[in-house]
């Protein structure tokens, strides 16, 4: 059963009425899904599946958006809190050789089943942002603009950033010169210098303009 909805309310603090539609229809473990790492001209794309409790209360839950419109500090707390809280947390990655041979949403989506994958118990049902997930035999909804709606969409979705996050900056260790702990791999000023001085690395997307074109010339 596949869903795909577009909702059109105004975008505030995401909320569980998604989660307890599905609950009420007995669902019990009920998985968020998003990931982070689409655009970058570097590194991994990575997604996160949250499983929460419909009952859910706790006093951080307020303070929860979308984790591209948080601040890292924030970001950083609510992941512990959310760790801590969930009924499971699984992570998925890809790395950019698999996004140049498959492309970027076929990437996406394997670093979604991983995620859902890693929960242990598994899912009965599935809240995604945006996408669905043809071949995986679970009841799922893809939500547009899901991460600003469904509370555990956004809750995967501050996972999924910080665990990237920090894989980048791990990253930039390895490949030092290109400012990866600042930019995350995104397409900034800083880091196409960076890139035209250095040339791309092993983690660049050689399938990503403007990657290819450095390559090709």
């Amino acid at each position: 059963m596949v869903q795909k909805i577009r909702l059109l309310s105004n975008l505030g603090t995401p909320t569980l009425a998604e989660e307890k539609v599905l609950a009420a229809q007995g669902y019990h473990r009920i998985a968020g899904v998003d990931e982070v790492g689409r655009g970058p001209l570097a590194g991994p794309v990575v997604a996160a599946a949250v499983v929460l409790s419909p009952d859910i209360d706790a006093p951080w839950l307020g303070l929860v958006r979308d984790s591209k419109v948080l601040t890292g500090p924030r970001r950083e707390l609510l992941y512990h809190h959310i760790q801590e809280a969930a009924l499971g947390v699984g992570v998925g990655c890809v790395e950019s050789t698999v996004i140049d041979d498959q492309g970027i949403v076929a990437a996406t989506r394997m670093a979604m089943r991983l995620a859902i994958e890693q929960l242990r118990p598994p899912p009965e049902s599935l809240l995604i942002d945006y996408m669905t997930l043809p071949g995986v035999r679970l009841p799922q909804k893809g939500i547009t603009r899901g991460d600003s709606l469904c509370l555990s969409i956004a809750c995967a979705s501050i996972i999924a950033k910080v665990t990237r996050d920090r894989m980048m900056v791990e990253l930039d260790r390895i490949y030092p010169g290109y400012g990866f702990c600042r930019h995350k791999g995104y397409g900034t000023r800083e880091h196409l210098v960076c890139m035209r001085r250095l040339g791309p690395c092993p983690i660049h997307r050689r399938s990503f303009r403007p990657v290819r074109d450095m390559i090709e010339r």
